[in-house]
């Protein structure tokens, strides 16, 4: 039987979350605490994150550099025997351009690991005390953002997604607003209740609870062009209080709740 060598990782690609240091991932604390260097998109995450790093750890500022000037730097320090995290906003795999990241580390033979943190839109349910999937009034949730500087497949063009009328998320949109906003009210009813959140988890976090009709308009009166999760969701209409789960209903039955069991007296 021939053994596998397990190299040590090296790199560590951690989810910051959306901005409150309390609701970093365990695994991501303790990371942070023990790293040699830590490289982090400074314009994205509040420097309240990196109060747990170690006084003599090197703390290195991401958003004025390209990947071209990032990577070298990893690669560099990894190779002087460095634990080396590379801390990004809210969870990597959502808007976080790690794939290029991830391919020039295996090139190079750079070990990595990701680390998964809380998404906005996570903080954004919690904030609105909603749950995004309401039994018999909506089960999908959509994470998408609109065309912009960045284009989305043709498939996945918001209007196209707002015709499922399901919890969607909107990220990255901001600067494209009103155009958001003309393609959500071809299928979301004009006077739904919307949530425009700004920074969500900084210290200046922001919500405003509008009709899907005044999304564009509330926006640029606040002048939001970035940090800004919009969510679009029936589940944020009044009639949503009225719909219960099955899962803790008396009348339904499974496994660990046999059709014997009777409500207790």
């Amino acid at each position: 039987m021939i053994s596998k060598l397990v190299r040590p990782v090296s790199v560590y690609i951690v989810g910051a979350g959306p901005g409150d240091p309390e609701l970093l991932t365990v695994k991501a604390q303790r990371l942070l605490s023990e790293a040699d260097v830590v490289l982090y998109a400074d314009s994205l995450i509040p420097p309240q994150v990196l109060e747990m790093t170690r006084p003599d750890a090197e703390i290195i500022h991401t958003a004025d550099k390209t990947l071209e000037q990032i990577l070298p730097l990893m690669i560099e320090r990894v190779r002087s025997q460095k634990l080396v995290v590379r801390l990004h906003s809210g969870d990597p795999s959502l808007y976080g351009a790690i794939h290029e990241q991830m391919q020039a580390l295996a090139t190079a033979q750079i070990p990595f690991e990701i680390v998964p943190g809380i998404s906005a839109f996570q903080l954004a349910a919690a904030r609105l005390q909603v749950e995004l999937t309401v039994p018999e009034l909506v089960q999908t949730i959509i994470l998408t953002r609109i065309s912009g500087r960045t284009h989305v497949p043709a498939t996945e063009e918001l209007a196209s997604l707002a015709a499922h009328q399901a919890s969607l998320c909107l990220y990255l949109s901001a600067h494209h607003v009103e155009k958001a906003q003309q393609q959500l009210m071809q299928h979301y009813p004009a006077d739904l209740p919307i949530a425009i959140c700004y920074r969500l988890g900084w210290p200046d976090e922001q919500i405003w609870l509008v009709p899907l009709e005044q999304m564009a308009a509330c926006s640029q009166q606040h002048q939001l062009t970035r940090t800004t999760l919009f969510l679009i969701s029936p589940a944020l209409a009044a009639e949503a209080t009225a719909q219960r789960s099955r899962l803790y209903n008396p009348d339904h039955n499974h496994l660990f709740r046999p059709s014997s069991a009777s409500p207790a007296s």
